[in-house]
């Protein structure tokens, strides 16, 4: 059985993993959804919360639940916390998993691989360092496929979403190179793998990596949220890669 640690992307807290977490739990495996810091039942908690806070926050949870053999699961913009948390513990993970997402390199920010007029929304939409979750057709527009989501389903989650903090995406990573040979995962979501694999092979700097020897590819297809469009399915394919 594996140990499983679920970090939500933007906007989102543990209750987006529920419908993961619990076949995870009935075939026996570990699992702990996270809230980041200034987010969902923790959005009232008072600071600037940036992606240092959200590392320490992932790396204390490994330490304070003396975590091990983890599998380290990132959906969308998590990439960031999660990349840290793996450079700086190493030792405690298992396989990095990228759930829609991918990893960012040392010296860069969610904010650096957004489009400019989304970087231009975003510093004109936030209010006291938090950035409101923008509508479901801008974000679609923008990438954020919500493919297998009705309205019903929409609402559902727009009513339980809280602000970004701003520190989480404008915020640089920083990285040791420690966490580099880790086992990774890619689970697309948004694009074939046939896509995937064309940017992999054209030099592409955000897909490159993906084609080294410690990385495994796995097709999902749905939107960006695969957590609340395809649960089960999402549970399937992180339980077959903690298996490998």
């Amino acid at each position: 059985m594996s140990t499983f640690v679920l970090v939500p992307g933007f906007w989102l807290g543990a209750w987006a993993w529920d419908e993961v977490a619990a076949p995870l739990r009935a075939a026996g495996h570990e699992v702990h959804p996270v809230s980041l810091p200034g987010l969902a039942e923790r959005a009232g908690e008072q600071g600037d919360f940036g992606l240092e806070e959200h590392i320490a926050e992932l790396t204390g949870l490994l330490v304070r639940e003396d975590l091990w053999d983890v599998v380290l699961v990132a959906h969308s913009g998590a990439c960031a916390p999660v990349g840290g948390a793996a450079d700086r513990m190493p030792e405690r993970i298992r396989r990095v998993v990228h759930l829609d997402s991918g990893p960012l390199a040392d010296g860069s920010s969610v904010y650096d691989v957004w489009q400019p007029d989304f970087r231009a929304e975003a510093d004109a939409t936030a209010v006291d360092g938090r950035l409101p979750m923008p509508s479901w057709e801008y974000l679609a527009a923008h990438g954020s496929s919500i493919e297998g989501l009705d309205r019903a389903a929409l609402e559902r989650i727009r009513a339980r979403v809280t602000p970004q903090p701003v520190g989480a995406y404008r915020d640089v990573l920083r990285l040791t190179g420690a966490g580099a040979a880790l086992p990774q995962a890619l689970v697309s979501c948004s694009f074939p793998l046939d896509q995937v694999r064309a940017l992999i092979a054209s030099g592409h700097p955000w897909f490159a990596g993906m084609g080294r020897p410690n990385w495994e590819l796995r097709e999902l297809p749905t939107g960006h949220w695969p957590m609340f469009s395809r649960p089960a399915d999402t549970a399937a394919v992180l339980a077959e890669l903690a298996a490998i």
